[in-house]
């Protein structure tokens, strides 16, 4: 069974999910390589991330957290670009490739999230 905690990470990051794929298919439709692409919607979706999960998910988001949060999501970069890098080489389509990576990489997320972010809070 699935933790109140849990549920409530997936459900706002459903809603970040929304808003940093909608920037990166912008982003690679503009013809941004990939890499570019996944790392400036990244960074576009820190701000928002920080807020959204520190305070509704883990139940604050003190600034001090704000570099450990920052570490968290250097990691999901680089499995994101790699793991976007493996599927186009099996033949998955760009955009096919990205959203395969989010279902895994929301799991990674909310491990790292809840024991080197916000794990006293």
């Amino acid at each position: 069974m699935l933790n109140k905690q849990f549920v409530r990470f997936l459900l706002v990051g459903g809603f970040n999910t929304v808003f940093g794929y909608s920037l990166f298919a912008l982003l690679v439709w503009f013809n941004l390589p990939y890499p570019i692409a996944i790392g400036l919607a990244t960074l576009g979706g820190i701000a928002l991330n920080f807020q959204t999960t520190g305070r509704l998910v883990f139940g604050g988001a003190p600034l001090s957290r704000a570099a450990r949060f920052v570490a968290v999501y250097a990691i999901t970069y680089v499995l994101n670009v790699a793991g976007v890098a493996a599927l186009l080489r099996l033949g998955f389509g760009l955009y096919m490739a990205n959203a395969l990576v989010i279902i895994p990489l929301a799991v990674v997320t909310y491990l790292l999230q809840r024991k080197f972010v916000f794990h006293t809070i």
